[in-house]
């Protein structure tokens, strides 16, 4: 996309708002699925957590994806996005069995990461299919904020807590036809990865009945020039040819599961905001604009880098910027960014804004929501509204009534 076609929809719809490029995430699919083209049944499940409009699950279903949820109204939005029950994967952690047996009912792929809740469901529900969620104690992530597969993280099922896993299967003669892996975010070292796989195949030999194998995701992106990535084509064939090696020592084909988010939208996402204030103190000068981390927390919560860029202004000088929001708490998009010069009511466009962004916007501040748009066929879409005041107080009870009477004024006095 081009500068110009983002102002034209920031002219159209506003700011600050999220722009989606549909095109992106379908040539990030197709890339995926063409790293793993060596393997015959390959299920990717697009992971909702990470971008869950509605819009946005319906084009991952129309690309051919299936469905990663953490929860049941994840659930939900994909069952009215038109994914059958049997393509979503629904993979809690620390939720209440009652929810559990909830998605089970919708009949959806249930995935359990703790031995309590195994041994619970098991007893009650031993015929339904469960995967099981295996923590290899291996730590492929690059940031220590976002991987999960170190010994003390609370998601996954130890491997060193295999022998109780199997006693209760045993026990309760479960049907266990998966088996699940997650290490974390931002993977770079492939090797790593196919070192826990390797004990997740070793896992997998517990079990007779598998119909698949699923190993996660977790795949960086690139977030700014010359920025490195997970080398999904060299993995792809690493793994698949290991998979297929393993498969036919199983006896059977299985089937080979990723869950990517980050991978699919991330770069698909720009976050678009107008700048309110340019403002110089002693040694900063600070481009201000009509947002703030209720908007994009990444920055202030992960210390994640977004390139900015000046689309008002793509060719002018550069200089250097800390860009920052209006939220009354320190509140910065990036510190002494070389950017191309900025003047008030400039558009910035944040980079790497599909994934993790909108879906952890909040009201803090009492502040709007922003509005999305999907960028699809060479036209905008607007598939989320700006909110608005009564949005605000939408699910507010109004308490005047309390403080009406005269009595209790001269209580509260």
């Amino acid at each position: 996309m081009e500068s110009k076609q983002f102002l034209n929809i920031v002219e159209e719809f506003g700011a600050p708002l999220y722009v989606y490029d549909a095109a992106k995430i379908t040539s990030q699919y197709q890339r995926l699925t063409n790293a793993f083209e060596g393997v015959s049944n390959v299920r990717l499940n697009y992971a909702a957590k990470a971008l869950s409009n509605l819009s946005i699950l319906r084009l991952m279903k129309h690309l051919g994806s299936g469905l990663d949820t953490v929860s049941i109204q994840e659930v939900r939005l994909g069952l009215m996005a038109g994914f059958q029950p049997e393509s979503i994967i629904y993979t809690p952690n620390g939720v209440s069995l009652e929810e559990i047996e909830e998605a089970a009912v919708l009949g959806v792929q249930i995935n359990i990461d703790n031995l309590s809740v195994l041994e619970q469901f098991g007893n009650k529900h031993p015929d339904v299919p469960v995967c099981i969620r295996i923590n290899p104690h291996v730590m492929a992530g690059g940031n220590s904020n976002i991987s999960v597969g170190h010994i003390d993280s609370k998601f996954g099922i130890s491997i060193h807590q295999i022998p109780h896993l199997l006693r209760i299967v045993e026990l309760t003669d479960m049907n266990i036809n998966g088996i699940h892996m997650h290490t974390g975010s931002d993977i770079l070292d492939i090797d790593v990865f196919l070192y826990a796989s390797e004990i997740l195949f070793e896992t997998a030999k517990n079990f007779k009945d598998l119909e698949f194998i699923d190993f996660g995701s977790g795949f960086k992106v690139p977030y700014k020039t010359g920025d490195i990535e997970t080398n999904i084509e060299e993995l792809g064939k690493k793994l698949s040819q290991r998979f297929n090696e393993f498969c036919e020592d199983y006896g059977r084909p299985l089937t080979l599961a990723f869950e990517p988010g980050k991978f699919l939208v991330s770069e698909a996402g720009y976050f678009l905001a107008k700048v309110n204030v340019v403002k110089q103190t002693t040694s900063t000068v600070f481009a201000q604009v009509d947002s703030g981390f209720n908007h994009l927390i990444r920055p202030m919560l992960y210390g994640a880098q977004h390139e900015i860029i000046n689309i008002s202004n793509p060719k002018g000088r550069e200089r250097y910027y800390s860009v920052v929001g209006y939220i009354c708490e320190t509140d910065t998009f990036g510190n002494n960014r070389r950017i191309n010069e900025i003047t008030e009511g400039d558009i910035l466009a944040f980079r790497n804004a599909g994934a993790y962004c909108f879906t952890m916007a909040s009201n803090y501040n009492s502040r709007y929501r922003p509005a999305e748009v999907l960028w699809l066929d060479g036209q905008a879409h607007l598939i989320r509204e700006r909110e608005s005041f009564d949005d605000i107080l939408r699910n507010q009870v109004d308490p005047k009534e309390l403080f009406e009477s005269d009595e209790k004024k001269v209580a509260l006095k």
